[in-house]
């Protein structure tokens, strides 16, 4: 067993897990954070998806161990029921959910999308939500959800808003 310590969601997080333990069963088993979905376990869905330090990540293939010291974001760390996060509210008002069991991966890969910049071509964001799977919705209105965050509020994802060539 080994002792790590993850700052998930803004609290440390200090637990006992076997080496080979993945970061979404800690998320979901040390935790009690249940957002992120085990889908295929093989980085092929999407469901899990996470920020580690910033950034995007399929957190079914990756260990906890590798997590270590690292800050986790999960769905439940970015936004409340009473204040939603600008990337839910536009999932919401787009109408780019349906089961919601891709949602949470969805939305937390539209985050980084935009942060990164990304936001602002259908096609890019297409590409970008390519290791996201969605069997219900057929993606165009969670590329305009992202997209719309992207336009709107790019600084919420930790994105930089764009100004006009002069």
């Amino acid at each position: 067993m080994s002792q790590i310590s993850i700052t998930v969601n803004g609290i440390v997080q200090t637990h006992e897990v076997e080496p080979r333990t993945l970061l979404v069963k800690f998320l979901r088993e040390h935790c009690g954070l249940t957002g992120a979905h085990v889908g295929c376990d093989t980085t092929q869905c999407g469901c899990c998806t996470v920020h580690l330090d910033g950034r995007a990540v399929k957190s079914c293939t990756m260990l906890a161990v590798q997590a270590d010291g690292g800050q986790v974001t999960t769905i439940e760390g970015l936004g409340s029921p009473t204040q939603m996060h600008p990337m839910q509210e536009a999932f919401q008002q787009h109408h780019a959910l349906q089961c919601g069991y891709c949602t949470p991966g969805m939305i937390m890969q539209g985050v980084d999308i935009v942060r990164r910049g990304l936001a602002g071509d259908e096609r890019v964001i297409r590409h970008e939500l390519e290791g996201n799977l969605c069997r219900c919705t057929g993606y165009q209105n969670i590329v305009e959800a992202i997209a719309d965050v992207g336009r709107r509020c790019p600084e919420s994802c930790g994105g930089a808003r764009r100004t006009a060539e002069v």
